[in-house]
């Protein structure tokens, strides 16, 4: 399994190619439309760019773990639409209007414990029953959209919940007082790290231990792996209510940097759980990749308070664009990825 690199050469040349697109434009755009790159390249949005990216990252890390394992999990949206509903009820159950942050780590910590035990059930009807892996996606995705809206005006009386918490930064003396790299790194939200922990995590069990060669090989070759005598079934259990678990907790990380919960339209989810699976097809199916591409999409998302403050007048729906825009051009550019040859098969022991 060659998988741990983040790509072949051609895929590197292209990544290389794109980061120089993107400094030609900004110097483009600095010399002759006169924008001011510097005024919306700072630290500052770099920041909200890492916590923009986190809820991605964490759901794209679980989805690309499911679908390793042969299993597609569409339902991320629906699953980090749980995740974030959860975790403002937990939180304002237990803290009321204004909780503290120990409350609010609880409320992310019940928020992902309810995500898994939703995903148990996902997984129990992807796997026992065979369910149609698409639809019964689609149907957790459904079933969000109307379970967000429905407990904020359950709990709160209208659409949105009360200001409830949003983390806080930890600073790390000395380190935070680094020039640039102190404030984005040491001086950032914990769940930033979190998030970033959780990839470099995912990446080594999954491309440096005997259980992610598993993972990889009921994607590839289950058969294989039974006759080696590895149970099939128990690894997409697994790699399936890990990913809903991630999702989950993503959800939680958006409502926790948010500190509040949107009900309205799509919930403040908000098409998240969608980008999160392009991040794990634009990072080839590597963890450490789909962290990175999930930062580009977080980055995108932050553009309009950028603009904002540099004094660009755009319209914030055309702005607002700008993710799903790079997600049309990232599946035409990228998409020659090789996905497992047996995602969406189902597989029945021969015991």
């Amino acid at each position: 399994m060659s998988g741990a690199t983040l790509g072949t050469d051609d895929r590197s040349r292209l990544l290389l190619g794109t980061v120089l697109v993107v400094v030609a434009l900004a110097v483009v755009s600095t010399t002759i439309f006169d924008l001011p790159v510097a005024a919306i390249l700072t630290v500052g949005f770099v920041e909200r760019a890492l916590q923009a990216a986190s809820p991605i990252a964490l759901a794209a890390i679980g989805g690309l773990y499911a679908e390793k394992s042969g299993v597609f999990n569409i339902g991320l949206e629906g699953f980090m639409i749980f995740g974030a509903v959860a975790a403002a009820t937990f939180t304002f159950l237990l803290g009321g209007d204004a909780p503290s942050q120990t409350t609010l780590w609880l409320g992310i910590l019940g928020a992902t414990l309810v995500c898994g035990l939703l995903s148990v059930a996902f997984a129990v009807l992807l796997v026992r029953y065979q369910a149609n892996q698409i639809v019964a996606g689609l149907a957790v995705w459904f079933i969000g959209l109307g379970f967000g809206p429905f407990t904020a005006v359950l709990l709160w009386g209208n659409r949105n919940s009360p200001g409830l918490a949003s983390m806080n930064s930890v600073t790390v003396p000395g380190l935070s007082e680094i020039p640039v790299l102190g404030s984005v790194l040491f001086d950032t939200s914990p769940l930033v790290w979190l998030a970033g922990v959780l990839a470099v995590a995912a990446w080594v069990v999954l491309f440096r231990t005997k259980y992610g060669y598993w993972v990889q090989a009921a994607g590839e070759n289950p058969e294989a792996l039974d006759t080696a005598g590895i149970d099939v079934t128990r690894i997409r259990y697994a790699a399936v209510i890990f990913s809903g678990l991630m999702a989950g907790l993503g959800g939680a990380v958006l409502m926790a940097h948010a500190g509040s919960f949107t009900g309205t339209g799509d919930t403040m989810v908000n098409g998240r759980g969608w980008i999160a699976i392009v991040a794990y097809l634009f990072g080839n199916y590597n963890p450490i990749g789909a962290a990175l591409a999930a930062l580009l999409f977080g980055g995108l998302d932050m553009l309009q308070i950028q603009f904002q403050t540099a004094g660009i007048e755009l319209p914030n729906r055309l702005v607002n664009l700008f993710p799903y825009v790079a997600v049309v051009v990232v599946l035409t550019v990228w998409g020659s990825t090789r996905m497992p040859s047996s995602v969406g098969e189902h597989y029945e022991s021969e015991e």
